[in-house]
């Protein structure tokens, strides 16, 4: 009987594997899929092969607090053919966050190498902007490569960067 149960758990647990669905560039609006195409063509410049992407390589999530789905472009575990750094160096990653905004569009308001990011808790006030907290290169802060540097950002419609002093 125990070997019967295990062999019903293994087959769910292979039947669930084989259908998470892989990464599809065609699930997200135009916006998105053009930062996607970034990908491809950095690795066809670099005469890399196919790109893999990670099935969390885009993250919906409301970061404007309109109540509509932004997106996260993050190319951290992102391959081109067999190379794995060719979208992250010393700096970070590659990342890009695009903004929903009301006619259904989205819009990048952001581009740039992020070591980490994280979002905070949701604000109290009901529609506020959430803030991420990134961890970037130390020259980010007047420091040099390997120190922390540390900023927060409110996600809005209206486009930022990181500039080193």
């Amino acid at each position: 009987m125990r070997y019967l149960i295990l062999v019903l758990v293994l087959l769910a647990s292979v039947a669930r594997a084989h259908d998470a669905k892989p990464f599809d560039p065609a699930d997200y609006p135009a916006g998105v899929q053009k930062a996607i195409r970034y990908a491809n063509e950095e690795c066809a410049s670099q005469d890399g092969g196919a790109v893999t992407f990670a099935a969390d390589t885009v993250r919906k999530i409301d970061l404007t607090g309109d109540g509509r789905e932004d997106y996260i472009v993050d190319f951290r575990d992102t391959k081109c053919g067999e190379r794995e750094t060719t979208y992250c160096g010393t700096g970070g990653c590659v990342m890009t966050i695009l903004v929903t905004l009301p006619d259904g569009n989205v819009r990048p308001v952001f581009d740039g190498h992020v070591r980490s990011y994280k979002i905070l808790a949701p604000p109290m006030k009901r529609g506020a902007a959430r803030t991420i907290r990134f961890d970037l290169h130390g020259s980010f802060c007047g420091g040099f490569g390997a120190q922390a540097c540390v900023k927060e950002k409110a996600i809005t419609a209206t486009p930022f960067a990181f500039r080193q002093p």
